[in-house]
């Protein structure tokens, strides 16, 4: 499962990328353009991904649920007044501190106790928190997707398929010698 959780993150990272980089095609105005939507706007929703994000690497490293929520409501707030460079700046250094603390643990298996304040007592495992992040971050890729092509912009494929696809083709192939 280890393997698969790395994976599954870097296709998170990925998938974010190709988000940004479609965001930056667009109109300026886009990115903070109100719409009648799941979201008010693009940027709450790119601001609530990472604030999310921020979250379970605070809980991955030893806050409360309680404590990440708290803070979050900073962290949402100095995400939404960031510009889009801004924010992707932010996105790279949390995916650098995101993928040292999963290369750096010694057992994503291992069963931790989780309290959310709404839920109650959850045992589970680090590399479900990191399967949460990914899947929360593609439920609300796809919102931005429709809320672009609400405003009338495409948006991108940031399937998972796709990700396999090309981060195959990315990967060299194994030579063999004839002897």
């Amino acid at each position: 499962m280890t393997n698969h959780t790395v994976r599954f993150y870097d296709f998170h990272v990925w998938a974010n990328k190709i988000i940004f980089n479609r965001l930056k095609e667009l109109p300026r105005h886009v990115y903070n353009q109100e719409i009648q939507s799941v979201f008010s706007s693009v940027s709450k929703v790119m601001a609530h991904i990472y604030k999310v994000d921020r979250g379970w690497l605070d809980i991955l490293m030893g806050k409360s649920m309680n404590e990440a929520m708290e803070a979050s409501v900073q962290i949402q707030e100095d995400a939404e007044a960031c510009s889009l460079e801004e924010l992707e700046v932010m996105y790279n250094d949390l995916s650098v501190k995101f993928k040292a603390f999963i290369n750096e643990h010694e057992d994503l298996e291992k069963e931790v106790v989780l309290d959310n304040p709404y839920a109650g007592i959850l045992t589970t495992r680090y590399s479900e928190f990191i399967i949460q992040v990914v899947n929360h971050g593609t439920y609300h890729r796809g919102n931005l997707s429709a809320m672009l092509r609400q405003i009338g912009h495409s948006s991108v494929m940031t399937e998972y398929g796709l990700f396999m696809y090309q981060d195959e083709s990315n990967q060299s192939l194994p030579t063999t010698s004839a002897t």
